[in-house]
């Protein structure tokens, strides 16, 4: 285990210092009433397993957020170091007065279960269903059902394993993007038992 050291702390303010966290394109409308739409969101995470289920935290005053509570169902998308310039435009204009998909240079393609489009330069999108609202002060929860999933088919290698370490994701932490660095080891690496080989 890890060599003790000291190590000195400081009193903080309490606030949103959780890092790092995905930046992720959320997609929704499409519908009659509602354009596409697009709006970046750093709060977004993994909730359940079965179901699987992800949640958004929006604020109400974002034009996608009348979307998403009225239609129900967005989709995340998971960008790459490629889109981080479309990530940042998309979360810093209004999708009142703009077409986001035209702006960033994304196209927008149909997905599977939902109405609103994926971004199809995305490597990995996450069509999703709100069955629970909360709000919660300054935003609102959606939390939602993953129906669907759609994924790069460059990134499914010969045994049909998912390789999304290979798309290039990038991460936010404390107003800045990142791209994330080396593996340094698969879940459970610290207590699986080393394999012995065998001399000839």
């Amino acid at each position: 285990m890890a060599k003790r050291e000291s190590i000195e702390k400081r009193s903080w303010k309490p606030g949103n210092v959780l890092s790092p966290v995905p930046a992720v394109l959320v997609s929704c409308g499409g519908t009659v009433e509602w354009k596409p739409n697009l709006i970046t969101i750093a709060w977004v995470g993994n909730v359940c397993s079965e179901p699987p289920m992800l949640s958004i935290s929006v604020r109400p005053e974002r034009y996608s957020h009348e979307i998403i509570r009225t239609t129900r169902e967005f989709v995340a998308n998971v960008p790459s170091l490629r889109q981080t310039k479309a990530v940042d435009w998309c979360g810093v204009v209004s999708g009142r007065s703009l077409d986001k998909f035209a702006g960033a240079g994304l196209t927008p393609a149909p997905a599977q279960k939902v109405n609103c489009p994926i971004v199809l330069e995305c490597p990995l999108n996450i069509e999703c269903r709100v069955r629970k609202t909360l709000e919660l002060g300054s935003h609102t929860l959606f939390v939602a059902e993953v129906v669907a999933v759609q994924v790069s088919s460059a990134l499914i290698d010969a045994k049909g394993r998912l390789c999304l370490e290979k798309s290039g994701l990038l991460a936010f932490a404390h107003g800045e993007y990142f791209a994330l660095g080396r593996r340094l080891g698969r879940f459970g690496f610290s207590v699986r038992k080393r394999t012995r080989r065998l001399s000839r």
